[in-house]
């Protein structure tokens, strides 16, 4: 039976990576793979996964709207699918977290969602929520704080550096906008105890 993963962490730990890794390696076993993106993340451009290491490739954009089981389904037919990855999976909707169960419940596809569980002021992203709650398998990335501790926060920033401490929750930008740090020193910048 296929499982729904989530693998999650503050930014930069390098998740885009990984999931272009483990593209690959399905790839260099004759496996398919289909690889989605949110059409609102659109840094490397529309439909493109990117890693700031340099590695891109293109995937299957799709917006909130979108029915996910049906979209996935569309192109199983036309090519058997092994494995469904899903970058910034933070960007799903309730709903769409529920398609992607369907499909591994259902029609036996593996999905690997990859994304951040909360947002610059320490709310969950919706997306993440329902995948934290439901996933079969849960994986933490590590990436660490200025301070050298495990960062599990990603501090939002203006063009000085400073803490943004209110806006909305969906914000796309990357190291120009985003910092990862500590709980600690996020609390800090924020202006918390």
């Amino acid at each position: 039976m296929a499982s729904l993963y989530f693998t999650y962490s503050a930014m930069n730990a390098g998740k885009s990576t990984s999931l272009l890794q483990v593209a690959h390696n399905y790839e260099e076993r004759d496996q398919h793979v289909l690889l989605m993106t949110p059409a609102i993340d659109d840094r490397a451009g529309e439909g493109n996964i990117a890693s700031r290491l340099g590695i891109k490739r293109k995937a299957v954009s799709f917006k909130s709207h979108c029915d996910l089981t049906e979209k996935v389904l569309a192109h199983h037919k036309a090519a058997a699918i092994d494995c469904v990855l899903i970058d910034e999976a933070q960007f799903l909707t309730e709903q769409q977290v529920w398609q992607l169960t369907t499909l591994a419940d259902t029609h036996d596809i593996p999905v690997m969602c990859y994304g951040i569980r909360t947002d610059a002021f320490g709310n969950a992203f919706p997306g993440s929520a329902v995948l934290l709650a439901v996933a079969d398998k849960l994986v933490e990335m590590k990436t660490i704080c200025h301070c050298g501790r495990k960062a599990t926060m990603s501090l939002r920033v203006d063009e000085n550096g400073e803490a943004i401490k209110m806006g909305a929750q969906v914000a796309i930008g990357g190291n120009d906008r985003y910092v990862s740090c500590c709980r600690k020193h996020w609390k800090q910048a924020m202006g918390l105890r």
